[in-house]
């Protein structure tokens, strides 16, 4: 029935290995009848626990690749999906009661659950699983062991985020330490500009100091040399008749009096 029903490629692929496990899981179930040995028919066990655990993880992938084709399909053949996944999830369950069979007919006094939740600190004791499990029916035992594989699957996707979350964190925290590192680059820079228009405002003062210095000389020259030739023409007026003093080139000698001219007459 299930290969006549309409699948995509992938959602047939997943049926197909799932219905590989459970051919497995009988096989190995028939292998462990001819054991005899308790050590290697705990061994058998577990290696059956491990392929119910991937038939488990492949049934939740069947239905939600179901769920995602849902809208594709028509309401037959969702109904027809459904109840195959439904008649794969039984299937588990048999092999599921049956593992728990075999371990109370071994005398094992530890009741795995599919190995989740053993030797925790608080959890019942072996003995008290042993009773516990003993006392509650196949389907409530099946129950338990999915509940408990539920919560670590819970436990696993909540691990999973807190990575994902870390490295957003990381990735954010990397992007602001760049952002800063570029900004002091550009503040480095700017400081650099600021010290190299500085030297140079410093080389400008100091060349307009020394063209004021040297302005101020040849006007000081200049400004002696003004004062010389006053006092000069000073001296020449007050006292025309003094040889000593030559007289200024351009400059007209003083007029004789008109007593001079008066007495030449």
């Amino acid at each position: 029935m299930a290969s006549d029903l309409p699948m995509s490629p992938h959602l047939e692929q997943i049926h197909g290995e799932i219905r590989d496990h459970f051919r497995a899981l009988a096989n190995g179930f028939q292998r462990l009848d001819k054991i005899k040995d308790s050590n290697r028919q705990s061994k058998q066990l577990e290696e059956l626990a491990e392929k119910m655990r991937d038939c488990k993880r492949l049934v939740k992938e069947f239905d939600r690749e179901l769920k995602d084709g849902e809208a594709r399909n028509s309401p037959e053949v969702n109904k027809q999906l459904n109840d195959e996944k439904q008649s794969m999830i039984k299937e588990l369950n048999s092999y599921v009661a049956l593992r728990k069979t075999y371990l109370n007919t071994l005398g094992n006094k530890k009741v795995e659950l599919f190995d989740m939740g053993a030797g925790v600190s608080g959890e019942p004791t072996a003995e008290e699983n042993v009773q516990m499990a003993s006392s509650m029916s196949n389907q409530e035992l099946v129950d338990a062991g999915m509940k408990r594989m539920d919560e670590t699957d819970q436990a696993i996707e909540r691990s999973k985020q807190v990575v994902h979350q870390t490295i957003e964190v990381g990735t954010q925290t990397a992007s602001n330490l760049k952002g800063q590192t570029d900004q002091m680059g550009r503040v480095v820079n700017d400081l650099d500009t600021i010290q190299f228009s500085i030297k140079k405002a410093s080389q400008l003062v100091k060349e307009i100091g020394r063209q004021v210095a040297t302005d101020k000389c040849i006007m000081a020259f200049l400004f002696l040399i003004v004062c010389g030739v006053i006092a000069i023409i000073v001296v020449k007026i007050v006292n025309p008749n003094n040889k000593d003093i030559r007289d200024i080139p351009g400059l007209a000698p003083p007029a004789q009096s008109r007593k001079l001219l008066y007495f030449r007459e």
